[in-house]
């Protein structure tokens, strides 16, 4: 008896084991099963029904969220300390209706214009509104991205995208501020997106376009890592027109609180890491370069202004200081992604000298701050970093790709934004009264004053 039940112990024994292992087994398999069966990984040629990297969807969901933050509340604080009291009102509305405006034009035409395949000088129709955007909701967390985008979801790359768009107009306010109608400004503003902006977005970035780098069948491939000729070029020049349709201001005064420009210029610091670091479009290595050169420029950039101001001045400024620094935040915005540290100083001190200037001058500090940035990037850039090798690695083409770039930008730019002006001049008016200009925009066209 005892031996019976030593077998039977054995025998039961013997069968969990193996029980076991066939439970383990069919377990696996079934975890082998899932994964075959589940959506691949989002990226390379893998565009359809797939699922994006939860790491680069983080980051650029944050990166979203700071060049947002650049331009509302940034740049409205910045620019609203630089103008007189009695103007504020109307500096801070232009950035938020201006981040309203935009928003709804990108939606509805703008992003389908710059970032959908179509012919190398425009993109297609096909996003008008955002139709066929699959949701990432209730579809078991699959995307079909944009190409541009391959790891993220389009949506997201659309909200990051649109941010660009918002701030490039939104910094055009400095060439036309305490002087503009404010009705002309968002008829211009209008127009301006949709016949300058997007096309010129669409030349540099767009998956086509006549001078995007990652085109193979590009014209002239074109370095901007994050908007030198997009975002910068293009803003500074538009400003340039509107200051010579406009002509000067009547009076002029100095900053009326240095305080906000100082808040202004930090937030625009730090959201300016969202802008390059972001334009990675991915939480990896090319990322992580495009932020340390970032900071590195931008901080050599604000010093050197700061010297040049300290030598021919006698005094260095608050306001001068910020203004250094965001002139070399514009610079090295389209190397960002192309240089390593040694392009980001010397990029910081052009900066801070060739931009430097003593008002609150858009095309001082973006349209020439981009020109410096965009031709030092065919200067330095290194292959190891960017995939592109620039003057100083033994190729000099790039530099000169780098000049027509910013000559055909340049040109375009001030052409249609002339007659856009002119247009709205007609038919709207582009100036204020001297009457509202003597009381000041707040007062006289929002009904509001700063007390």
């Amino acid at each position: 008896m005892p031996l019976g039940n030593h077998a039977n112990r054995r025998f039961v024994t013997s069968l969990l084991v193996v029980l076991g292992i066939a439970l383990l087994w069919f377990a696996f398999a079934d975890i082998a099963f899932a994964e075959d069966a589940g959506p691949p990984a989002c990226g390379g040629k893998i565009l359809e029904k797939c699922t994006p990297n939860s790491g680069d969807t983080a980051w650029m969901l944050t990166s979203v969220a700071l060049v947002l933050m650049m331009t509302i509340p940034g740049l409205g604080l910045f620019y609203g300390g630089m103008v007189r009291k009695k103007n504020v009102g109307d500096t801070v509305m232009t950035s938020f209706a201006v981040t309203c405006l935009v928003t709804i034009l990108f939606a509805i035409l703008t992003y389908s214009m710059a970032f959908r395949s179509g012919t190398p000088f425009i993109g297609g129709l096909d996003r008008m509104f955002l139709k066929d955007i699959l949701s990432d909701i209730g579809a078991g967390g699959i995307g079909n991205p944009n190409p541009l985008a391959p790891t993220i979801p389009e949506s997201v790359y659309i909200c990051f995208q649109m941010t660009f768009a918002i701030i490039t107009p939104a910094l055009i306010a400095g060439a036309f501020a305490e002087r503009m109608k404010f009705s002309a400004m968002l008829w211009f503003i209008g127009l301006w997106a949709i016949f300058v902006y997007a096309p010129i977005a669409h030349w540099v970035w767009g998956p086509d376009g006549i001078f995007s780098s990652g085109n193979d069948d590009a014209w002239v491939k074109v370095l901007d890592f994050a908007g030198g000729t997009v975002v910068h070029i293009n803003a500074g020049v538009a400003g340039l027109m509107c200051a010579i349709m406009l002509g000067k201001r009547a009076d002029s005064g100095p900053a009326h609180n240095m305080v906000l420009t100082f808040i202004g210029a930090s937030l625009l610091w730090v959201g300016w890491f969202g802008f390059n670091a972001g334009s990675a479009v991915s939480a990896g290595m090319q990322a992580g370069m495009a932020m340390l050169v970032t900071q590195i420029a931008t901080a050599v950039a604000g010093f050197t202004w700061m010297l040049v101001e300290w030598a021919l001045k006698g005094k260095p400024t608050v306001v001068g200081i910020c203004s250094g620094a965001v002139a070399g935040l514009v610079a090295i915005t389209p190397a960002s992604g192309f240089v390593g540290p040694v392009g980001a100083f010397v990029i910081g001190i052009g900066a801070g000298v060739f931009c430097y200037d003593d008002a609150l001058d858009c095309f001082g500090v973006h349209a020439i701050g981009g020109i410096v940035g965009a031709l030092l990037t065919g200067v330095f850039a290194v292959k190891q970093y960017g995939g592109t090798a620039g003057v100083l690695e033994g190729n000099p083409v790039q530099f000169v790709n780098q000049c027509i770039g910013v000559g055909t930008v340049f040109v375009y730019d001030a052409v249609v934004s002339l007659i856009i002006l002119f247009v709205v001049k007609i038919f709207v008016g582009l100036r204020v009264s001297e009457d509202a200009e003597r009381d000041g925009l707040d007062l006289a066209l929002h009904g509001e004053v700063v007390h």
